[in-house]
């Protein structure tokens, strides 16, 4: 039931996107930027707390159709379910119990609709003594057990932004499930529930870990490992006029490559794994380091496989000439964002754009002299786009 008219892998798909904060409007975006037909729930006349963005960089809401609802009003969740009806996926990210209590939890979605994938985001995952909590992306990560490995030997534990729970453990195994529902949905004709944890994301990224420290190859603590900042030859350093270059030479043929350009003596090539040689090296490559300037040491470095490269600025990155090449961003009407990612040969995405007006319902069964009455009746608020 999607719209024929937007082009992009995943055109025709119809997905109903329940408004909130963090990972599921990423996932929202994402989705629609692949072609899929997105109509995002607002509750009527609820505000923003924070980050109430406006309309040409809210991202939250960009390449979406918008429908305030008052889903504390019977019809009004009456609608949500015949929305449902007519979709492909839900995506929502309240805490466990609330979609129940609105009358549209999961048993009746999926009697309405057996095809509905019915993808759920959550921090801690819809059952467990910890799922009724509250938190945010640091909560989840400390509860994962992937914050104690981020941060400075000797220091404390430093918050990635809000990237590894929200983003990377949170957005991206949503998409996932829902694709692979989807999928699974091809050969049985069944919808069914993608039950998402922020922790359970998060704990899935650090997978590997578990193998290196089963392996022997990883101790507990910050600083003391390979890809922690613990090696010399993977971490940062400050630069003659404050900047700071990334070094990320693990194997032996690029640390070489590395050591003889800074340059490095030639022991600490031979013994590019010996820790005891480590703090000496890291002094030496961080004294070498302070006698020029980032952009210096990026011309020396940049046409080489020495793993080195500038740390840039969000600003500097979209300037990048490889960045530019690729176009990684996009700048429009003065407004630069990344560019839709991943990338498709046949049916390539599009940028989505400020939500769009005057939503239609009449695909999802309702006529535009009912639309009036639940308008008239203060179903539907105001300001819908």
């Amino acid at each position: 039931m999607g719209d024929a008219g937007r082009s992009g892998p995943l055109s025709g798909l119809t997905v109903v996107e329940m408004a909130g904060l963090g990972p599921v409007p990423l996932a929202g975006l994402m989705l629609a930027e692949m072609g899929a037909d997105v109509l995002r729930i607002e509750r009527k006349n609820a505000g923003r707390a924070f980050l109430d963005a406006p309309r040409e960089y809210d991202l939250e809401r960009h390449g979406r159709k918008i429908l305030k609802l008052d889903l504390k009003n019977p019809e009004g969740c009456a609608l949500l379910l015949r929305l449902l009806e007519g979709a492909d996926v839900l995506l929502e990210g309240f805490r466990p119990g609330v979609m129940e209590r609105l009358g549209a939890g999961p048993e009746v979605a999926l009697t309405r609709n057996p095809r509905l994938v019915y993808g759920r985001m959550t921090g801690f995952g819809q059952d467990g003594p910890l799922s009724a909590r509250a938190g945010h992306d640091l909560t989840y990560l400390a509860w994962a057990g992937v914050l104690s490995t981020i941060g400075p030997k000797g220091g404390k534990p430093v918050p990635p932004l809000n990237l590894v729970g929200d983003y990377g453990g949170g957005t991206m195994f949503l998409i996932a499930g829902v694709l692979a529902a989807l999928f699974e949905r091809e050969r049985s004709g069944k919808g069914q529930v993608v039950d998402a944890a922020m922790v359970d994301g998060a704990s899935m990224l650090a997978a590997p870990f578990f193998g290196f420290m089963a392996a022997g190859f990883w101790r507990e603590g910050r600083g003391e490992n390979l890809l922690d900042g613990g090696a010399p030859f993977y971490d940062t350093y400050e630069t003659a006029d404050g900047g700071h270059v990334a070094v990320a030479c693990l194997e032996p043929q690029f640390f070489a490559e590395f050591a003889r350009l800074l340059p490095l003596e030639e022991r600490f090539v031979e013994g590019q794994y010996e820790r005891a040689l480590w703090p000496e090296m890291r002094a030496a490559v961080a004294a070498r380091f302070r006698e020029k300037s980032r952009d210096a040491w990026t011309a020396l470095f940049e046409a080489t496989d020495a793993c080195v490269a500038p740390v840039l600025s969000l600003k500097e990155a979209t300037d990048h000439p490889h960045n530019r090449v690729r176009a990684v961003h996009q700048t429009r009407d003065g407004f630069t964002r990344p560019a839709p990612a991943p990338r498709f040969t046949r049916t390539p995405s599009q940028r989505a754009e400020p939500a769009e007006p005057a939503v239609s319902l009449s695909r999802f069964g309702v006529s535009a002299a009912e639309r009036k009455t639940l308008e008239e009746a203060g179903v539907i608020g105001e300001g819908s786009e």
